[in-house]
């Protein structure tokens, strides 16, 4: 099996419209959750969320093209941009990857719902206007897959284009899958992009209907307040992520940088609820994870770093803490684990991609992103959470999070590379 490692990134959220620029606000502690703006939602009960501010999608878009796509494409294209330049593979005059590695550079895109505010707003028409005035643009600007379909064309990608949609674990997921597609030699590069905009009415008002988002009007920027006493729900934020994936022969052959190597994954199902979690299947993912980069290291490995998916949810917070220190056989035992959705919300599909993103600068940076707004910490949930400020730790190995809706559970491991 073929080593990988990621070698480019890219990322845009409510915090920051680059890489650098998230991060340095997420180890600041800076929230990016304020009233919401995108829509007029004085009428939800629910009416705050992390958007994504000072974005123009003419800056990596043609003016004809941006009505084609859903905003989540946008700040998909948005990330990928970033990533592909972070790892040399295009410039700004010189959008597409050279020719002659072209059909062996694949896309993996990921999604949790895609193209809501297109899907709404085009039904709103449909009903108050007639089928006739449906925009033609309708259905490829919302499909999950035309994420992939926009970006390989920008970029000249001519591998394997494919699509994962497994709620908020889709970005995991669809790492996992790179990191397949290119050990198993099915292509030597993978961009793995995941985006989500579904700050909309239908998508406020759904959540807020199942009584998942967190209700703090009045105070916005301590809403999110992962594995606090008092956390009363998510809150939804929006943005993308995206991370280039290679074979470690051809990232040295190259004289890339190298941000870390992929060690290990883990998925699973807890065949249990929609929408409730279980301790079990977490755990399995993460579990799973943990076997295979021990396997394919040949040794034992210590994990310094866990960025959890942590939604500030009463139930799911308290889950995923329970499922990890039963992986480590103890609390005494347990890294420092944070959440970043206190700063940036929860994106959703694309979650899994900028928080892997967070847990690679925290190993190349050396420094853990804190778990702001925790005040009171839930007796339930007794990890070290390093609570509301960062902290410097020579980390190693690191692994990221994503559970989603329908009990689908993603867990992955990076290791930092020695050459």
């Amino acid at each position: 099996m073929r080593r990988v490692v990621v070698t480019g990134l890219g990322t845009i959220n409510s915090v920051g419209n680059n890489v650098e620029e998230s991060f340095k606000a997420v180890v600041e502690g800076k929230c990016g959750i304020e009233k919401i703006t995108l829509f007029d939602a004085s009428e939800y009960p629910v009416q705050i969320a992390g958007e994504v501010k000072d974005f123009d999608p003419t800056e990596v878009m043609d003016k004809k093209e941006v009505k084609k796509a859903d905003r989540f494409i946008q700040l998909g294209i948005k990330a990928a941009k970033e990533a592909m330049k972070d790892a040399n593979f295009i410039t700004d005059e010189n959008k597409k990857v050279d020719e002659s590695i072209a059909h062996r550079f694949g896309i993996i895109s990921a999604s949790g719902i895609g193209g809501l505010g297109t899907i709404e707003k085009n039904s709103v028409v449909c009903q108050s206007r007639g089928p006739r005035r449906i925009s033609p643009f309708f259905i490829p600007s919302s499909l999950v897959n035309m994420l992939g379909g926009f970006i390989s064309i920008e970029h000249g990608l001519k591998g394997p284009s494919l699509s994962h949609v497994t709620a908020c674990a889709a970005s995991t997921h669809a790492l996992s899958d790179a990191v397949k597609t290119i050990a198993t030699n099915g292509a030597d590069r993978v961009l793995v992009v995941g985006a989500e905009s579904a700050i909309c009415g239908a998508g406020v008002g759904g959540f807020a209907s199942m009584k998942a988002l967190s209700a703090r009007n009045d105070d916005p920027q301590t809403a999110s307040r992962p594995f606090d006493k008092d956390r009363d729900g998510f809150v939804m934020g929006e943005g993308a992520g995206a991370l280039v994936l290679e074979t470690l022969e051809s990232a040295q052959q190259r004289g890339a940088k190298i941000y870390a190597e992929v060690i290990g994954f883990g998925e699973s199902a807890d065949a249990n609820h929609i929408t409730a979690p279980v301790i079990d299947g977490p755990l399995r993912a993460m579990k799973a994870a943990l076997e295979m980069a021990k396997a394919n290291l040949g040794e034992d490995i210590k994990v310094d770093y866990i960025n959890a998916h942590g939604t500030s949810t009463p139930v799911g917070d308290a889950n995923e803490s329970k499922a990890i220190v039963e992986l480590f056989d103890g609390i005494e035992n347990c890294p420092p684990v944070t959440s970043t959705k206190g700063q940036v919300g929860h994106c959703l599909g694309a979650a899994g991609a900028i928080e892997a993103i967070f847990t690679l600068k925290a190993l190349t940076e050396g420094v853990i992103p804190p778990t702001i707004n925790l005040i009171n910490p839930d007796e339930e949930c007794k990890l070290d959470f390093v609570p509301n400020k960062s902290r410097e730790a020579q980390l190693t190995t690191v692994m990221s999070n994503n559970f989603g809706f329908g009990g689908t559970n993603g867990s992955i491991i990076f290791k930092k590379f020695i050459d």
